[in-house]
Parts: structure tokens; sequence; C-alpha cells
């Protein structure tokens, strides 16, 4: 249950209004699984999963109105062979699916230009492999290392000026993950996890070029995060985790880019009791000025002549902190 607008504004002071809508989305699933062991190393899981999705959407323009639905069907298949010298390989296979925005679902008009426009599929469908291990050869650390792609019917793209998202060509994202747990002692452990991805457009390019101009605007390509946990530290526990998000391109050609972004987040709590604790949380404690989603379009101030492509962007939050308490009966 949604409400949601689209404004101008001058100093969050709102003088008019692109679009106001009212959102109701609804969704059931229902799933199947079955587990065999077919010997001692070797077990697969085999899935099936039903999902029905309905959307209602009452804008403050009649044409954008309506009521939409829509179903998939997605299959899964998971195959295990292990443990063998503390590893175990694994393939993963399967369907998922994304949802659109519930407006481009029942949509006729731009709101901004008053031009036609395409009704978008409520689900679409993606596809996805997984090959990796697991293993726990070095003592006290557990290892994952996994290699994957992932196809999806349609990649969404944000369209400032109507408010909405449009879907666009196909897509195919492939990459590896890596992620380490290790155990220091009985109150430390250390945790580490970095992925790689590379994301291009399936659609044709003319240039007959076949990496040119195919890039996914936002589509982020390197990412890690490193964490400490302090637990059963007597009356003690906290945690600091560092993440990590590269840049990424904001044009389909990759000439413009958005720069990397590094947050330290932190926590440490005291139990009072055995019903009670006191926690204190912290968000950027480095207070960097990184920003959290970043978007290259046109648009004009005031005191401009003509739009101007540029990088608009939402800083993430400066430094703050959150005291709670938490009492248990």
């Amino acid at each position: 249950n949604i409400f949601n607008g689209l404004y101008d504004t001058r100093a969050r002071r709102r003088l008019a209004t692109t679009r106001e809508d009212h959102i109701v989305e609804s969704s059931l699933g229902v799933f199947l699984e079955s587990a065999t062991r077919w010997s001692e190393h070797l077990r697969t899981i085999v899935g099936v999963r039903a999902n029905a999705y309905r959307f209602r959407v009452d804008s403050d323009r009649q044409e954008n109105s309506g009521r939409a639905r829509d179903t998939l069907v997605t299959p899964t298949l998971n195959v295990a062979y292990g443990p063998w010298k503390h590893t175990e390989l694994y393939l993963n296979y399967g369907h998922g699916f994304h949802s659109n925005d519930a407006r481009g679902t029942v949509a006729a008009l731009d709101p901004k230009t008053l031009d036609p426009v395409d009704r978008t599929p409520g689900l679409v469908r993606s596809r996805g492999v997984e090959l990796g291990l697991r293993t726990v050869a070095i003592p006290k650390m557990e290892t994952t290392l996994a290699l994957y792609r992932l196809d999806f019917d349609s990649e969404l793209s944000y369209i400032g000026d109507a408010g909405n998202t449009e879907a666009g060509d196909p897509s195919r994202r492939y990459g590896i993950e890596v992620s380490n747990s290790y155990k220091a002692n009985k109150w430390l452990s250390v945790d580490f996890d970095a992925a790689y991805a590379r994301a291009r457009s399936r659609g044709g390019n003319p240039t007959g070029d076949r990496d040119a101009g195919r890039k996914i605007p936002g589509a982020v390509e390197g990412v890690a995060q490193l964490g400490l946990t302090v637990d059963r530290a007597g009356p003690w526990s906290g945690a600091l985790r560092l993440r990590y998000f590269g840049p990424r391109p904001l044009i389909e050609d990759d000439s413009v880019r958005s720069h990397a972004s590094l947050t330290l987040n932190g926590r440490i709590g005291y139990r009072l009791g055995k019903d009670m604790r006191i926690e204190l949380e912290g968000f950027n404690l480095t207070n960097r000025r990184d920003s959290a989603i970043d978007y290259y379009y046109a648009s004009r101030l005031a005191n401009e002549a003509d739009a101007v492509d540029d990088i608009h962007f939402h800083p993430i939050e400066p430094r703050s902190f959150r005291l709670s308490f938490t009492k248990n009966w």
C-alpha cells in the first residue's frame, strides 16, 4: 500500500505536481521441493515455484490508472558433491524474476509530455547458473568460491522526469564471488566477502562492436566488505564493518563513471542482565562524503539557458549514532 508522488520543489516546498499515485501490490507464491541423496557424496534438490502478482494503480491522471496481474513458474535444480577432503562442490541452476514498477503495467501516457507509452509486463524472468565450492580445509575458516552467470529478459532504467522505471533490453551478468569466515577464538570472528561482475546489455548494436555502448548504467562491478565481530566476551559485544562499492558506468558507452564509496559502521553492546541490554550503533564513522547512488542526465538550473548533461547524486548519510535499550520478558 504505497502513496507515491513526483513534484517540482524549491527548498522542500512543492510548486507543481508531475504525478501522484496510490499503488497496491499483492503477491502469492506456492512452491514444491524434493531432496534426494543418491549416494554418500551426491545429493540433489529439485524445486518449482508458482508466482502470482496483482497490481492496482489509482493515479491523478485517469489514463494511468488501472489493474494488472501476471504469473510466472520458476524451476530450480541444485546438485552437490562432497564432502571430499573437507570440501564440497556444487552446481545450481534456476529461474527467478524481478517485478516491474506497478505504474508501468497500466500506464498509457507519459505524465510530463503526455506522449503515449508502452505498458511493461509485471514480472520479468531471469535465468541463473552458479558453479562453486565450499571448504573448511583451513582450520577455523570456512571459504566459499563461486562463478556465476545471470540473464534477465529485460533490464530496468529509472526515468527521472516521469518518476517511473522503463523496461529495456535483455541483459547478462557474469562474475566471481568469494566469501571467508574465520573464527579466531571463542569471542572474535572475522569475515571477508568480495565480488566482481561484468554486466552487459544483450540488445542489438548497429556498429557491429559486441561491447560498444552495451554497459548497463548503475550496474556495480566490484564490491567488498570486511567485518570484525566480538561476541561472548563477558557482557560485552560489538562489531565493525567496512563496506566498499566500486565505481560503475553511468551511461552505456562508459564515458561517464561514478566514484567509489567506502563506509565504516560499528556497534558496541553491554548486557545489563539476563533480560536487558544497551547498545550504541555508529553509521559512517569516518564521515565520508560519498554518494549512495548516481545518475547521469540533462537538467537545467534557473539561471541556465540550456539543459546540461551532468551527474546527479544522493549523498550517504553523515556520521550518526543510535542508542537503544532492549528488555525481554
